[in-house]
């Protein structure tokens, strides 16, 4: 159980720093991940930035993730759950496309200059926890697409079959838990209030 996402971005900075990796830039999930994200660039004495991936959701339940798409349209989809639910060609269409420009405006507001330069830098993407995976998957695919040195995905918490596939995606995956019975990642904190955009924002300061 961690206190709050700050105490949670203290325990995944230690992880790191026991595994000995580096890092010339860290990249946060908006929101929740940017309390995390500063404390992991602060001990890794990093810059800190934000990647950007919304989910897609399915048809009549938006809050059930079919797939994500990050800013530039590099997107992961959930092909066993598009299979299942018989998700048709243009919803997907439509909803990747509509997702990208949600994640390209997401990301403008949150930065006030260009996108750094990914190529040949060690990359760590930290959010405040994985369940299915669907953000930081796609996450990972536009960070991979830019040519990183390496690829590290840190979290505080993430049930042990989704941090296995992550780690197809990544060079590394460091997790603080891996707890046998995950639930929700919020149950597993015992503040997990919403992050509002300017607090958000006021970590990348």
């Amino acid at each position: 159980m961690f206190r709050d996402r700050t105490a949670a971005g203290e325990r995944l900075a230690d992880a790191l720093e026991e595994r000995g990796v580096a890092a010339d830039i860290v990249l946060a999930i908006p929101r929740g991940g940017l309390p995390l994200g500063r404390a992991v660039a602060d001990r890794l004495d990093a810059p800190l930035d934000v990647v950007v991936a919304p989910k897609i959701g399915a048809p009549h339940n938006e809050e059930y993730a079919i797939g994500a798409v990050a800013e530039d349209g590099a997107a992961w989809l959930n092909d066993e759950a598009l299979d299942r639910l018989t998700v048709n060609d243009a919803y997907l269409a439509r909803e990747r496309e509509r997702e990208r420009e949600v994640a390209a405006e997401k990301a403008a507001t949150y930065r006030e200059e260009g996108r750094a330069d990914l190529t040949d830098r060690r990359v760590v993407v930290v959010d405040d926890g994985v369940a299915t995976g669907a953000t930081m998957r796609a996450c990972l695919e536009f960070v991979r697409d830019e040519n990183p040195e390496s690829l590290v995905v840190a979290v505080p918490i993430g049930p042990a079959d989704t941090l296995d596939d992550l780690a197809a995606l990544a060079d590394e995956v460091v997790a603080v838990e891996r707890p046998r019975h995950f639930r929700a990642v919020g149950a597993h904190y015992r503040t997990f209030d919403q992050v509002s955009d300017e607090a958000a924002m006021s970590y990348l300061v």
